[in-house]
């Protein structure tokens, strides 16, 4: 019998890294699920366990080193192996570049691209002891970015930047590890319904924006993929004359 493939994800507890999770269990993952909010990663991880996954609720701060180091060895404790690592977690705000606070911008480096860099370190030696043992499929990386990675908009240059970076990480790790099996992909979704995007509700309606649903899919249908096809970013746009914003 095939040992049952198992995920991390980061940002595990609402939106898109919980549809991805939900997803994944669907498809006969076990999972690592993390979030900041212990409450609620515990009730969703109950949740997606009745799909018949086992899956472990480990709360972390993605911006705190140690609980990211924690995290890792957690999951490889228990599971000992990594078909998925799913990087979900992020943070944003707006506010003009000539006005906008530095310790704002450090937070949202912090989470959106120094916890991304230090997880990954962390689970190379997993991602690649698993990729021999799939060697169909390899192992995958998978980035929640966004589309203000390629199109900034006036407001978010700080997210944008640190989105470009993530988009600019999982490229770095297709040079170094996709020859062993282990690939990266960003997602750079526009604007998606979920808690995030509520900001902006004004002025794009929740009901015009890409569902989170949507984004697990083409997740889900990256974990499917051979390990002869790398893809290392993969924007989706919102229908309309201005594709090319979020």
């Amino acid at each position: 019998m095939r040992p049952r493939r198992t995920a991390l994800v980061t940002g595990g507890s609402r939106g898109i890294g919980l549809e991805i999770a939900r997803r994944l269990a669907e498809e006969g993952y076990d999972l690592t699920l993390t979030a900041r909010e212990s409450d609620a990663l515990r009730k969703e991880a109950v949740r997606l366990s009745a799909l018949g996954a086992r899956v472990e609720a480990e709360p972390g701060d993605m911006a705190a080193e140690e609980d990211v180091r924690r995290i890792a060895a957690m999951h490889t404790a228990r599971f000992g192996r990594l078909d998925a690592l799913v990087i979900s977690a992020g943070v944003g705000s707006a506010g003009r570049l000539a006005e906008y606070p530095i310790q704002r911008f450090d937070k949202q480096v912090s989470v959106n691209v120094r916890s991304p860099f230090l997880l990954i370190g962390e689970l190379l030696h997993l991602l690649r002891a698993t990729a021999e043992l799939e060697p169909a499929t390899g192992t995958k990386i998978i980035a929640v970015s966004s589309l203000a990675a390629f199109a900034p908009e006036p407001g978010l240059a700080a997210y944008a930047a640190t989105k470009a970076a993530l988009v600019a990480l999982c490229a770095a790790v297709n040079t170094e590890e996709s020859s062993a099996g282990v690939s990266a992909t960003a997602i750079c979704p526009g604007y998606v319904d979920t808690d995030m995007s509520a900001w902006i509700h004004d002025r794009i309606p929740a009901e015009e924006m890409i569902s989170a649903a949507d984004v697990a899919e083409l997740a889900l249908a990256i974990t499917r993929l051979s390990r002869r096809a790398v893809v290392p970013h993969l924007p989706v746009l919102r229908p309309g004359a201005e594709l090319w914003r979020g």
